[in-house]
């Protein structure tokens, strides 16, 4: 039972990362310059199973009583899409020719993803409270 609250664990645990990388996308909408020079790129995150499918692991786990470990984060990168460009020759990030390069963040698309990762992180909580729940019933059973 205890695995099935790991599962759901690390599933909010990776969800909670994505909130804070897509907070990090909509923080920096704007921004033209950053320490590394150049505008800011857009992040993603990509995850990645820490054991086969889940299937197997259930399959598994109900025979021999393996640990089902859940989900993790491989890593963040930078997304490969163009940057925005304006024309704007007053701009103190303007290039020799006016242009300004923005960063390839749409807001609309990072709002889509934070309601996205919300509804996971809310589907993995119910998880985890209705596997509480039913521990405690399978406890007053055995009282």
């Amino acid at each position: 039972m205890f695995n099935v609250f790991a599962v759901s664990a690390s599933g909010m645990e990776a969800q909670r990362m994505r909130m804070n990388v897509i907070a990090s996308n909509l923080a920096n909408v704007e921004t033209t310059h950053t320490s590394e020079g150049g505008p800011y790129r857009r992040k993603d995150i990509v995850f990645k199973a820490d054991e086969n499918t889940f299937g197997n692991l259930l399959g598994s786990a109900m025979k021999k009583g393996e640990n089902l470990t859940g989900v993790s984060v491989a890593g963040i990168i930078a997304d490969s899409r163009p940057l925005k460009y304006a024309y704007e020759p007053s701009h103190p990030d303007a290039d020799t020719s006016g242009y300004v390069a923005y960063p390839n963040v749409n807001a609309v698309e990072e709002m889509v993803n934070m309601i996205a990762a919300s509804r996971s992180y809310e589907a993995n909580s119910n998880v985890f409270k209705s596997s509480r729940d039913m521990a405690a019933k399978a406890m007053e059973l055995l009282r």
